[in-house]
């Protein structure tokens, strides 16, 4: 036995996606002249699901999910490749003169932020190089000395 509570229990859920078969029969509930929530009843659909699929059809004329592809880049395909060959040319260039190199090249108003995930996509990593001690030549005697001494040693 079904009570009201377990009706809109079953009918809350929000993660299922409609079919297109569904999104069809509900336009085509729409022009036989049915009510939203005649058709919310007949479907068990939630009505302002139905009320969203039916603006949809009217204002596109089609049922089908857009494709949602967030903000566009701000860096285009050109861009990247004159960002490229800007660090490959000097790569002692920080991310900041780099955006302002842009900014007066091409008039482009890219952040220090945008540049630096730019080349990170691109594998450029900024990294100090390894600090390696300067070695004399007294030391570096010292060193072969040492080397000589004790080339003979094995785990």
């Amino acid at each position: 036995m079904q009570t009201a509570f377990t009706n809109i229990c079953e009918r809350m859920g929000r993660s299922q996606k409609l079919s297109e078969f569904k999104h069809g029969t509900v336009i085509g509930c729409h022009l036989c002249n049915k009510y939203i929530h005649e058709n919310s009843l007949l479907l068990n659909i939630p009505w302002p699901t139905v009320s969203a699929i039916i603006t949809k059809w009217k204002q596109l004329g089609t049922t089908a999910t857009q494709l949602n592809r967030g903000r566009p880049r701000k860096m285009t395909e050109r861009g990247q490749r004159m960002l490229k060959r800007t660090v490959r040319r000097s790569c002692q260039l920080s991310a900041e003169s780099i955006a302002k190199h842009f900014q007066t090249s091409c008039g482009l108003q890219i952040s220090t932020t945008i540049v630096s995930t730019e080349l990170h996509g691109m594998g450029f990593h900024g990294q100090a190089t390894a600090s390696k001690p300067y070695i004399t030549q007294c030391n570096a005697k010292r060193q072969m000395q040492w080397h000589k001494a004790h080339q003979h040693w094995t785990l």
